[in-house]
């Protein structure tokens, strides 16, 4: 078929996290946000929110139509946003009134108002959500479910916000299986606090080069 006749109907799956500099971003919210593997580190991100991080997120969930979970990401923000009046937070409001879908294996059920449960093999059921929606779709935090989605590409862009801090320990963005992949920057902007919001989009593959001299002395 030429190209041209091709169109691709599936939808984004966009990536939200807030990272230390060292790729960290376990338990940005809290101290008992996820002590997994002892993390004594929770709450790390609180202390640099500014205006113009606050402005950027509510761009950022406006933009996006349905949220796409892990099993603890979900108890967190459904134990949480429900909660907040969504007359006085656009973001409340926006959450708990989208399509909410939840990659665990051990939830029987959800609460959250319009949520549900994914079933079966998980990087099919989102490759088959991308494909039934044809929208932006928003992983916002949910670790686990992350190394899934890397680990077969389905990831289209990264919304990532880079805090001026290290930690040395706790679960990172990037782990083992991520497949090898290039992004294009689109979006550079920074907080008063020093806080990095940028915004990658999916670019194909890595171009590989060299900077050895060949016997000319070139490069």
């Amino acid at each position: 078929m030429d190209d041209a006749q091709t169109t691709d109907t599936s939808g984004r799956l966009v990536v939200g996290a807030f990272l230390t500099l060292d790729g960290v971003m376990q338990a940005p919210g809290g101290p008992d946000e996820d002590r997994a593997g002892g993390f004594e580190h929770g709450g790390w991100s609180v202390d640099y929110w500014d205006e113009t991080m606050g402005e950027r997120m509510d761009e950022q969930f406006a933009t996006a139509n349905a949220l796409l979970l892990g099993r603890r990401t979900y108890d967190i923000f459904a134990g949480h946003w429900p909660s907040v009046d969504s007359r006085d937070d656009p973001v409340a409001a926006k959450l708990n009134r989208m399509p909410k879908y939840v990659a665990s294996r051990t939830l029987d059920t959800v609460s959250w108002d319009n949520s549900r449960l994914l079933s079966g093999d998980v990087a099919t059921a989102v490759t088959d959500l991308k494909t039934e929606r044809g929208d932006t779709i928003l992983v916002q935090g949910s670790h686990d479910l992350l190394q899934t989605l890397l680990a077969h590409d389905l990831v289209d862009e990264l919304w990532l916000w880079v805090f001026p801090l290290v930690l040395g320990e706790g679960k990172r963005l990037f782990g083992a299986g991520t497949v090898p992949a290039a992004f294009d920057l689109t979006s550079a902007e920074t907080s008063s606090t020093g806080v990095q919001l940028l915004t990658f989009e999916r670019a194909g593959e890595i171009p590989y080069g060299s900077f050895a001299l060949d016997e000319d002395g070139a490069t």
